[in-house]
């Protein structure tokens, strides 16, 4: 709920994709978080995606608007989307990642109200010197920049050339995801003494998921099973080398799923080989469970996991260094014990919706005054 003498607010919250993917999951959740703090809060999607983040704010009783961007620079979008925010009568427009920067700034200026952004890491949003000339100013008309990690704001920072208070940070949240430990387990006939690696995340080559499956093939003999969950591109490779390796019948491929909670109940053990992330809500929610983890010393992984710790980090792409991380945990059932209780302290702490929720409300209060 709002503060007393603090009015609610009509916030729009703006992103340029509407996959299944952290940024849009970190916006459905703090939509919902808002709202139940009073505010009225506008989803804004793009016209001609795939529709997934629109439907999930529908099926929570959210009127979801969309903009239509025909060309990188649409003035015919930059009208409507004004008229939409006019419409709603926002107090507050929050911009997710590079495009909606842009836009949100230009739009949020014509209509005079204030204009926050928050970038969720992708360092591609600044690999053209138009990307960054447009960044530039797009941070310096706005009220606020935000970065969910320190080290996504040392790369805003270095490759925009920002002063160091312009980028302030504000963690993701996630909520502790509830699940039940034996159902995946006997769907993919796990046997019991089978200790469940984990691992989430779009099936593309910066994940690093063939380097996790080339450490857990090296200790072909422990009892191990690996699971990850996600789509995309490298599916088939992946497969070809757990066959190649003769792990195939040890490496589930999950695609897609909506049964997080019972994919971490079901783990032992959670990995993130990444060669680079952000802030991952996949490596937060499993914290929150309680998981030891596994990970790579890269991007913003380390701002959340301290070396022996709340879990055991490695260099990004190293298998060797991996294996032997993994062989710990797979050895040792009170380290795992130990490193996952750590993690789920450390969570909770710093980790959570409600955190995230305070910090941003904060925000929009202060920039709106």
């Amino acid at each position: 709920m709002t503060g007393p003498g603090s009015p609610p607010l009509v916030i729009a919250q703006m992103l340029e994709s509407d996959g299944p993917g952290g940024a849009e999951v970190v916006v459905l959740r703090l939509g919902e978080a808002l709202r139940a703090r009073g505010h009225e809060v506008v989803p804004v999607g793009p016209a001609r995606g795939c529709g997934w983040l629109a439907q999930q704010f529908r099926d929570r009783g959210f009127e979801p608007e969309t903009f239509d961007l025909h060309r990188p620079l649409d003035w015919r979008c930059l009208r409507g989307m004004v008229d939409m925010l006019r419409r709603r009568r926002v107090d507050i427009v929050h911009s997710h990642e590079f495009t909606m920067a842009v836009y949100g700034t230009a739009a949020a200026r014509w209509i005079r109200r204030p204009h926050v952004i928050t970038m969720h890491g992708n360092q591609r949003m600044t690999s053209r010197w138009r990307r960054r000339q447009l960044l530039r100013g797009a941070f310096r008309w706005s009220d606020a920049t935000v970065a969910v990690s320190h080290d996504t704001k040392r790369h805003l920072d270095a490759e925009i050339g920002l002063a160091p208070r312009v980028v302030r940070i504000v963690p993701n949240g996630v909520p502790v995801p509830a699940g039940e430990r034996g159902r995946l387990r006997a769907t993919l006939g796990v046997p019991e003494n089978a200790l469940v690696v984990a691992a989430m995340g779009s099936l593309v080559p910066r994940k690093g998921h063939a380097v996790l499956i080339r450490a857990l093939a090296a200790e072909a003999g422990l009892p191990w099973r690996l699971v990850i969950a996600g789509g995309g591109p490298e599916r088939e490779p992946l497969q070809a080398l757990a066959r190649e390796l003769r792990v195939d019948e040890r490496v589930h491929l999950l695609g897609h799923r909506d049964d997080i909670g019972d994919i971490l109940a079901a783990a032992d053990i959670f990995a993130m080989p990444s060669l680079w992330e952000g802030l991952p809500l996949a490596l937060l929610e499993a914290m929150a469970t309680g998981k030891p983890v596994v990970a790579s010393a890269t991007s913003g992984i380390p701002e959340a996991i301290t070396p022996e710790v709340e879990g055991l980090l490695t260099p990004p792409g190293d298998i060797d260094a991996l294996r032997r991380a993994l062989g710990r945990l797979l050895c040792d059932p009170v380290l795992r014990q130990q490193l996952g209780a750590r993690a789920a302290g450390r969570a909770a702490a710093e980790f959570s919706i409600r955190a995230m929720t305070d910090r941003y409300e904060s925000l929009y209060y202060a920039v709106g005054g």
